[in-house]
Order: structure tokens, then C-alpha cells, then sequence
């Protein structure tokens, strides 16, 4: 049986992410334009996250096409309706090139990442049917930043769960 992951830190501990912020599109489809992952990278985020416990993946109900949805099961599923994108998808990660995840974070977790330079507010956060709390993070450029992402997408689905942020 393969042991459980050791996840990073508290996302509450981030460190900030080197360089500027990589430039977004500012309206639907939401996308990064640039910064983008080498396509192993994106392959090595999303086995990270397939490693977290409860959850599956399919594809996005509110991204494009490619777009991999993190789902919960419904037992699972005991967060507030706001840590969702869709009913029981609690994130999802863009298709190469672009690597990128949306995301609801809760606070403080999701003022912190905002400010430390690993995510930015969707556009539409807020919106009738969109999460206030939904955010990009952006698509990590190496191993190291793997981690940090992995740590903050493992916050979505503590909060999805219904737990307190850590």
C-alpha cells in the first residue's frame, strides 16, 4: 500500500513567489498567458493532487475543454456552498500550455497567497453562481513551486471538506 502524502507547510507560511506576477486575461475563459509550465511539470501537479485522499478527477464542468476537474464525493462534500466551483468540484487545472488552477480558498489562506504573489481574484469572483472566494493560482514554473501549489489546492479541498483552514 503507497503511504499518504506529506504535505508541505500551512499555506499561511508562504513565502513569496519570486518574480513579477504572470500576466491573465481579465475575462472568460480566465488564462494565463504567460509564465507557463514545461508540459512534464503540469503532468507531475496533477499526480500530486490525484494523490489527495477522497478525491477524483474528470473533466471541468465550468472550464474549457481539457480542463481537469478535482471532484469530492458526495459524502465528502461538506464544505460551504462557496468552497466550490460546481457542485463537488472543488478545483481544476487548465490544460497545457496554460497550468493554471482556479480554486475558492478560504481566509486568511486566500488574502495571503493573493498577497505573496501565487494567486490573483478570478474576475468574476463574486458574481451571481461564482464563488466569492475563487481565485487563480498560477501555474507553477518548477518542483519547488509544485509544493507550494500542492499545499494551497490540499487548502481548497480541507475547505471543501468542510475543515477549518490550517
Amino acid at each position: 500500500m503507497a503511504s499518504a502524502p506529506v504535505w508541505p507547510a500551512s499555506p499561511l507560511l508562504l513565502e513569496k513567489r519570486a518574480g513579477p506576477r504572470p500576466r491573465t486575461t481579465q475575462t472568460n475563459p480566465h488564462s494565463q498567458i504567460d509564465q507557463l509550465p514545461r508540459p512534464l511539470l503540469s503532468h507531475d501537479l496533477i499526480e500530486r493532487l490525484a494523490a489527495l485522499p477522497g478525491i477524483s478527477l474528470g473533466p471541468s464542468g465550468r472550464a474549457p475543454y481539457g480542463t481537469i476537474g478535482l471532484y469530492l464525493s458526495e459524502d465528502d462534500a461538506r464544505g460551504p456552498e462557496r468552497a466550490f466551483l460546481l457542485p463537488r468540484e472543488f478545483a481544476h487545472l487548465h490544460p497545457e500550455p496554460d497550468g493554471s488552477l482556479h480554486l475558492p480558498l478560504p481566509e486568511p489562506v486566500r488574502s495571503r497567497a493573493i498577497a505573496a504573489g501565487w494567486a490573483e481574484p478570478h474576475p468574476l469572483a463574486g458574481q451571481p453562481s461564482v464563488s466569492p472566494d475563487i481565485v487563480m493560482v498560477y501555474a507553477p514554473r518548477d518542483a519547488e513551486e509544485i509544493e507550494i501549489v500542492a499545499t494551497l489546492v490540499a487548502s481548497a479541498w480541507a475547505y471543501a471538506r468542510g475543515a477549518a483552514a490550517h
